[in-house]
């Protein structure tokens, strides 16, 4: 059953994934509206399809409660390697059920209750205070998102290598975020997805398989390379610092050691079909490669 034209609220709504979430809730008659830190990016979210902008501050109570103030609806995620991450997705979920909201979507992270991983073991508090609400919840356990490759994209055309500061046999669970965004919006539109609990993947991949797939996509040789932390993230030129490098530097050790799991029927399920495969992520990039050249 489809909820008619709600209003639903979306923490971060340019960002690289929340911006995802907007169209896909367009699609199904949503009014969205979108919060925002910075007034300059207002523009943007409004051509992503948000009408409505709000200006607020995660870490300021009572811009959470302007922002959520009549809506039907609330998906959040988290800054990532935020310090305060599981305080500020706390106070959302407080100020949420405060208000009345109906629905709430929360995009968490593959095996949550892997509490060694700092960032995976700030998801579990958001978890627990959902809970504890009479709102019709709905946690998105994403595995690691597609779009990371996309970033190292410009640098495998350029050189011929796809590095990771892992083995390039340790196999990782993926998933295109574009899948998961389209989740979200069927939670916070439907019904069927309400309460539930969702592992989101889309198969496990070593890198030696991801730089085979790469080069029949380009046409040529691509190699896997492996890097150390520091050589990959100054590579990478990431928006961290010290502290959150360090967090995401264990993250890449336990894939080093362990690899990610991760099973890709739930997806499947939620979404009713076959879930965007790495293959055809990377054939995407390929394509733009090409009509850039």
């Amino acid at each position: 059953m489809r909820a008619p034209n709600p209003t639903v609220l979306v923490v971060g709504a340019t960002g690289r994934f929340a911006g995802l979430v907007v169209p896909e809730l367009v699609r199904r008659n949503a009014t969205v509206r979108g919060l925002i830190r910075d007034p300059a990016s207002a523009e943007k979210a409004r051509r992503l399809g948000a009408p409505e902008v709000v200006i607020g501050n995660l870490r300021d109570p009572q811009s959470l409660e302007d922002a959520v103030e009549g809506v039907d609806g609330v998906f959040h995620i988290g800054p990532a390697f935020a310090p305060d991450e599981a305080a500020m997705g706390v106070a959302m979920v407080e100020a949420a059920a405060r208000a009345g909201v109906r629905k709430f979507v929360f995009s968490s992270v593959i095996q949550p209750t892997n509490t060694r991983l700092k960032n995976h073991a700030s998801k579990v508090p958001v978890e627990d205070a959902l809970y504890s609400t009479n709102m019709e919840y709905t946690i998105l356990h994403p595995a690691n998102f597609m779009q990371n490759i996309a970033a190292a994209w410009p640098s495998v055309v350029r050189d011929g290598v796809f590095s990771e500061p892992f083995p390039k046999t340790a196999k990782l669970a993926r998933v295109d975020y574009r899948d998961v965004a389209e989740v979200a919006a069927i939670a916070l539109t439907e019904a069927r997805l309400s309460y539930a609990t969702l592992e989101l993947c889309a198969g496990m991949h070593s890198r030696e398989e991801i730089v085979s797939m790469m080069g029949e996509e380009l046409g040529r040789p691509i190699s896997a390379g492996e890097q150390t932390f520091g050589e990959w993230a100054a590579n990478a030129r990431l928006p961290y610092d010290d502290r959150q490098l360090q967090l995401l530097a264990k993250v890449h050790d336990h894939y080093a050691r362990y690899g990610l799991g991760g099973n890709s029927l739930t997806l499947r399920c939620a979404l009713g079909r076959e879930p965007r495969s790495l293959r055809s992520f990377i054939r995407e990039l390929a394509l733009q490669s090409a009509q850039i050249a």
